[in-house]
């Protein structure tokens, strides 16, 4: 039941050809509740940052020059995330970037992180529940009406926290209803939207001048096509 929203920032968009990490936000739940315990660090990339990436999240050179490396902080990360079902908005990049890093390590001791978490990726969550939409995580929030103006730039931590508020959305609110988790109809259920009336329907019946011009129409229909048409 342990559940963690992963983001992170990078240099760029691709860690094959150099591009690195340079923040990792993760805010877990717990039986579907926040809990308050996360995971927040900024890493040194060990390169510099470009002004396109800047422009993004707004992560400089100067600010992250103090920061540890991502070997530094690996144990802690992963230790913390260890077990967990990892619910990522377009998972495969983060997970490139992730297991890039895991890789570089001396020992490569951790592998990949899927060895480790299982993974839950929204965006494709997204694509089945609103097929042909758009699936961006700002979509998501103005459908969803999730206020996330304080998003001016990206940025891991919070759009970790936004995530926790799409996810719980789009599967069916935050809420415990005590269902045993382990039964997929009991999934099935806690996603159905019902819809109680409050009041019986009002039943709004046709006048007679509404009932002779219908007649009339009928009556049009049936010398038209020559069947006889009872409605």
């Amino acid at each position: 039941m342990r559940q963690i929203m992963l983001d992170t920032e990078t240099t760029g968009f691709n860690p094959e050809t150099g591009d690195k990490i340079i923040e990792i936000g993760a805010v877990e739940l717990v039986k579907r509740k926040l809990t308050h315990n996360n995971y927040h660090q900024y890493v040194h990339p060990e390169r510099s940052v470009p002004a396109d990436a800047i422009a993004i999240h707004g992560i400089t050179d100067e600010f992250l020059q103090d920061k540890p490396v991502f070997a530094e902080i690996a144990d802690d990360f992963m230790n913390f995330v260890q077990g967990a079902e990892l619910i990522i908005h377009n998972a495969p990049f983060d997970l490139g970037f992730i297991n890039h890093e895991l890789s570089q390590l001396p020992d490569n001791r951790w592998g990949k992180i899927e060895d480790h978490c299982q993974i839950t990726d929204t965006l494709r969550l997204a694509k089945k529940h609103y097929p042909g939409q758009r699936a961006s995580l700002d979509a998501l929030c103005k459908r969803l009406e999730i206020d996330n103006s304080n998003r001016t730039l990206h940025g891991a931590l919070l759009d970790s926290e936004i995530l926790a508020d799409v996810y719980l959305r789009m599967t069916g609110g935050q809420t415990d209803l005590g269902l045993n988790q382990d039964d997929a109809s009991a999934n099935a259920r806690s996603e159905e939207v019902r819809i109680q009336r409050q009041q019986p329907l009002r039943v709004v019946r046709a006048s007679e001048d509404e009932m002779a011009a219908h007649n009339s129409k009928l009556a049009e229909i049936r010398e038209a096509s020559g069947k006889d048409l009872a409605f």
